[in-house]
């Protein structure tokens, strides 16, 4: 597992198998999922000043990471 916080399948560790299915049969969440990972891998970069930027620049994409943890959230509901 990832030392990174707010990994997916932290997030969701009930649903790790419906992820891995949805992962290889729906475009729209893999793509969901590939986005997710790379907003929150910028994030924790700038949270270990790896990668510094802005506060503001940090605050839209947690907005964005959490937009597409809800959609996520939501598929893996509906599955």
């Amino acid at each position: 597992m990832s030392h990174t916080p707010h990994e997916l399948a932290e997030e969701f560790p009930a649903d790790i198998d419906k992820m891995h299915a949805l992962k290889t049969s729906n475009a729209h969440f893999a793509k969901l999922f590939d986005e997710y990972h790379e907003v929150n891998g910028k994030i924790h970069r700038a949270e270990t000043d790896v990668e510094p930027m802005t506060d503001a620049h940090q605050v839209e994409l947690r907005k964005q990471r959490m937009v597409l943890k809800d959609e996520i959230a939501k598929m893996l509901k509906a599955a």
